[in-house]
């Protein structure tokens, strides 16, 4: 589930744990508690260094691959999203035509206020263009970043939505080529398949392999219906590998990070890199203040 969120949703959760902590400080006011609020600020945001500086490195050293000739495995894509609307789906609340959408319904309770009531998000794929081929997008578990965020209020609820648009698009995960080229095939196994086939239809299997006419497929017959099968399916298989192969691109299967943006791959990479020099920055104020809380009671 994790793997889903927003990673800035998760930079301004870790600002308001900051926020919270440093409140805790306040309120108590003793050293040793100051020393447990700011170790837990470095703690958290030495995390979330790491996380934003990973995604730094990912964008950074991934070249941004052509969808025809891309590797299969991880590569990072950058292309416009179809936007023609049989290729496009429909927001649950706006109505709007997009390629992926997250809602959240909250309902509020009197001073406790706002309680999360069901939410959901969209599983189909969509297909992305780079001028040189088409891809198919899975944006399931996508970590999705420049979505458009709207919030609605009718009596006591909330509906938040966030809604990516058809356009440009940039994909970071594991691509796969199915069919084509790509096709697992197995000479063997068709070849039995076909021979049992042609078993079915005996009428047929005699008038193509009963050389001698006497009713039944002896061993020289019956091998010469194996060789016969064997061209027909190395024929097919020729067919098969000809045709283009349907190219699509989804969640890494090892855990790798999957990217989803309408951001360009440039200013993704500054976001990223802005923020994980905020929280370099934090945890390094951070622990200076922990040592001089220790060094400095009061």
């Amino acid at each position: 589930m994790l793997r889903c969120w927003r990673q800035h949703y998760v930079d301004l959760l870790t600002s308001v744990s900051h926020l919270a902590l440093l409140l805790i400080g306040i309120q108590f006011g003793r050293p040793d508690v100051w020393q447990w609020c700011l170790g837990l600020v470095a703690l958290v945001s030495g995390l979330a260094w790491v996380a934003n500086y990973r995604r730094v490195r990912a964008i950074a050293d991934l070249p941004t691959s052509r969808i025809n000739s891309a590797a299969q495995g991880y590569v990072e894509l950058y292309g416009r999203a179809l936007t023609d609307p049989e290729h496009l789906i429909v927001s649950p609340f706006s109505a709007l035509r997009c390629v992926w959408y997250r809602y959240k319904v909250y309902r509020k309770h009197g001073h406790h206020g706002w309680r999360l009531e069901h939410q959901g998000v969209s599983h189909e794929t969509f297909i992305m263009t780079d001028g040189n081929g088409q891809c198919f997008v899975d944006p399931d578990h996508a970590e999705v970043m420049g979505a458009e965020r709207r919030v609605t209020y009718q009596a006591d609820y909330k509906r938040v939505e966030e809604i990516l648009f058809g356009g440009s698009i940039y994909v970071l995960g594991e691509l796969t080529t199915v069919g084509g080229a790509n096709t697992p095939l197995n000479p063997r196994e068709d070849v039995s398949a076909l021979l049992a086939e042609w078993k079915q239809d005996k009428a047929n299997l005699l008038q193509r392999f009963d050389l001698d006419g006497n009713g039944e497929i002896d061993l020289k017959e019956w091998e010469l219906a194996r060789r016969a099968a064997a061209r027909e399916v190395e024929k097919q298989h020729r067919e098969w590998r000809a045709t283009a192969g349907v190219h699509v691109i989804r969640a890494p299967a090892d855990g790798r990070i999957f990217l989803l943006s309408s951001l360009s791959p440039q200013r993704l990479r500054q976001q990223y890199q802005c923020w994980s020099w905020v929280h370099l920055l934090i945890l390094i104020v951070a622990i200076g203040a922990f040592f001089w809380v220790g060094e400095h009671p009061w």
